[in-house]
C-alpha cells in the first residue's frame, strides 16, 4: 500500500516536470504535410532489420549519438571517404549504416529531396530504443544535412579511457551536463563491445600487470574466461550482462556492483557527483526506477539531439546519405 502511494507521488510530480525542449528551429511533425510517411516508413525499416537482428538497435543508437558529438547533428558521419568522419578511429566499430540507406531510398521514392539524412538517424534512434522495450517519444525533426564531413574533427568523441572529469568536459562542450553524461551512458544497457577495447584492465591495468581494482572478483573472473589473455582481443562481450537486448536499468546495477565493462563507465560510480546519479537509478524500486530512468533519457536524446543542428537554408537535403550532393 506504501509503495504503491509513493509510486503514485513520484509519478505525479514527474508529469509535473516540463520535458527538454527542442533548440534550433526543430519541431515535431515536421514533415507532416511535406511527408505525412516520413516517420512511418523509418520505423517499419527499422523494425524489418530488428526482426532479423536486434543487436542493430545498439548500433544505430550509438550513429546517432557518434554523428551528433562531431560537427552536430548533421548526417556527417554517414559521409564515406578517407578522411571523412567515418575512417576517425573512434568511428571505426560503427554499423547500422545499410538501415539509414534503406530508410532514405525508400524516402526518396516516397517524397524526393524532403527528408534529411540526419532525421533518419534520429528517429532510428528512438525506434531502436522502442523496439527493445524502451520508452518512447516524440522526435523533433528539421534537421537539414551538413557539407562537412573530416576525420581530424572526430578526435573531442569520448573515449573508453576517458576520466570523468574528462566526459563532463566533453559533455559540457555539447551543453550536457552530469545528468545527460549518466542517463546517456545508460544506452549501454544494450549493446556489445570487443574485448580488446577493456581487456587491459583484466591483465596490465596502468601498465603494473594487475587486474582494475574498481572491478569486482566475480565481475574480473567472468570476464577473463571471455577474454582469455593470449586471444586476438576479437571476442564480444555484452556492455550489461544481465539484459543484452533490453532497454531498463540493470546497466546501472551493472556499474554499482563493480561490473562495468568499460573503464570509462565504471569511473562513473567513483566520482562523487555521478555516484549519486548512478546510484538513484540502480536503487531498490526496479519498476519505478525504470521509468525514471525512462523519463530522463527522453529528455537527454532531445537535448542531445539538437547539437549544432542545421535548420532552415543551412546545409542540404542529400539524395544519397552517403555522399555530398
Amino acid at each position: 500500500m506504501e509503495i504503491s502511494f509513493l509510486i503514485a507521488i513520484c509519478l505525479s510530480l514527474m508529469i509535473l516536470i516540463p520535458v527538454a525542449k527542442p533548440q534550433g528551429g526543430l519541431k515535431s511533425g515536421f514533415y507532416s504535410s511535406t511527408c505525412p510517411k516520413a516517420e512511418a516508413t523509418v520505423r517499419s525499416t527499422v523494425e524489418a532489420h530488428f526482426k532479423n537482428d536486434p543487436t542493430v538497435a545498439a548500433g544505430l543508437l550509438r550513429l546517432h549519438f557518434h554523428d551528433c558529438f562531431v560537427e552536430g547533428c548533421d548526417g556527417s558521419i554517414l559521409i564515406k571517404g578517407s578522411s571523412a568522419e567515418i575512417s576517425a578511429l573512434p568511428n571505426l566499430g560503427l554499423r547500422g549504416f545499410e538501415i539509414i540507406d534503406d530508410a532514405k531510398t525508400q524516402l526518396e521514392t516516397l517524397c524526393p529531396g524532403v527528408v534529411s539524412c540526419a532525421d533518419i538517424l534520429a528517429l532510428a534512434a528512438r525506434d531502436s530504443v522502442d523496439l527493445s522495450d524502451g520508452p518512447n517519444w516524440a522526435v523533433p525533426t528539421g534537421r537539414r544535412d551538413g557539407r562537412v564531413s573530416l576525420a581530424s574533427k572526430a578526435s573531442n568523441l569520448p573515449s573508453p579511457l576517458d576520466s570523468v572529469d574528462t566526459q563532463r568536459n566533453k559533455f559540457a562542450a555539447k551543453g550536457l551536463n552530469d545528468q545527460d553524461l549518466v542517463t546517456l551512458s545508460g544506452a549501454h544497457t544494450i549493446g556489445q563491445t570487443d574485448c580488446r577495447f577493456f581487456k587491459y584492465r583484466l591483465y596490465n591495468f596502468t601498465t603494473t600487470g594487475n587486474s582494475d581494482p574498481s572491478l569486482s572478483q566475480s565481475a574480473l573472473t567472468q570476464f577473463q574466461t571471455m577474454c582469455p589473455k593470449n586471444s586476438d582481443g576479437t571476442e564480444r562481450v555484452a556492455l550489461d550482462k544481465d539484459s543484452q537486448l533490453k532497454f531498463d536499468v540493470n546497466y546501472f546495477k551493472n556499474v554499482r556492483d563493480g561490473y562495468g565493462v568499460l573503464e570509462s563507465d565504471q569511473r562513473l560510480w567513483g566520482d562523487p557527483t555521478t555516484h549519486d546519479i548512478v546510484k538513484n537509478y540502480a536503487g531498490t524500486f526496479r519498476g519505478l526506477l525504470g521509468l525514471r530512468f525512462d523519463f530522463e533519457f527522453k529528455k537527454s536524446m532531445i537535448k542531445m539531439s539538437s547539437i549544432d543542428v542545421k535548420t532552415g537554408t543551412q546545409g542540404e537535403i542529400r539524395k544519397i546519405c552517403s555522399k555530398f550532393n
